[in-house]
């Protein structure tokens, strides 16, 4: 066997050609079978969780849920994915929503922003949903030094900082342009202003510039013991004043202020 062959995770090698929704039900799986992944999950999930004060107490729509199990963080949030999958609340898609207006506290998601079709139609429609005061906090690919360098040579997904904002033609997991967060919120931000006055950016922080790599993610085997999970994040911590050249992901923050 090849050390590239070896190198995949051994679920993810039957992956490919499969619908959306086993790609996604195949991911559950390994979340649940890979710890670095499953507690860096769970980390992100308590960031989410930590943007939106008394959370217990609000209404909480996740998009996009997919494979994950923020219920075990967040109990009282409604899952959500464009997929008829096993551990979603409801079907639909984030350009078209099921909620009264000013009916939702907060929205959360996931890598999700960079695989919606047409951001705006999302936006639109967060904005009609939200309540005064709700918000939007969602961790995305982070257009720094180091995460621009791993996504465009070792991610399936593309990261284009000259495209639009819409998406073209694919499925929900298959299509998506990592760099769209940063080209809606950086270098269209007056833009993303003008259009959505209600919709205010708060706090845009990167981070996480290992734990995701060595975790594996989806495709490759752990690169790091289980027990070294605390160790890689206490590392982190000490890096975190480069995260703005290092860190893989960030957190984005929406309020909608009228």
């Amino acid at each position: 066997m090849k050390f590239s062959d070896w190198l995949k995770c051994p679920r993810s090698r039957f992956i490919e050609g499969l619908d959306d929704r086993e790609v996604t039900i195949t991911h559950a799986q390994i979340l649940q079978e890979k710890p670095l992944l499953k507690k860096l999950y769970t980390d992100f999930y308590k960031i989410l969780k930590a943007a939106i004060p008394d959370s217990e107490k609000k209404i909480i729509v996740e998009l996009g849920s997919g494979g994950g199990f923020i219920k075990e963080i967040i109990p009282n949030a409604i899952t959500s994915d464009v997929l008829n999958l096993p551990n979603v609340d409801k079907v639909f898609s984030a350009c078209r929503m099921p909620f009264a207006d000013a009916s939702v506290d907060a929205f959360v998601m996931f890598d999700v922003l960079h695989h919606i079709p047409q951001p705006r139609e999302f936006f639109k429609e967060a904005q009609r949903c939200l309540k005064t005061g709700g918000k939007i906090v969602m961790i995305e690919p982070a257009n720094t030094l180091w995460g621009r360098f791993i996504y465009k040579n070792f991610h399936h997904e593309g990261f284009d900082t000259n495209a639009g904002w819409n998406l073209g033609q694919g499925g929900p997991l298959w299509q998506g342009n990592g760099a769209i967060p940063w080209i809606i919120f950086v270098r269209d931000r007056k833009i993303f202003e003008s259009e959505f006055p209600a919709l205010k950016v708060v706090r845009i922080h990167c981070h996480t510039p290992l734990r995701y790599l060595l975790s594996g993610g989806f495709t490759l085997r752990q690169l790091a013991p289980s027990c070294a999970y605390s160790f890689i994040k206490a590392f982190e911590i000490v890096l975190s004043p480069l995260n703005c050249m290092i860190g893989m992901f960030q957190t984005i923050e929406l309020d909608k202020v009228q």
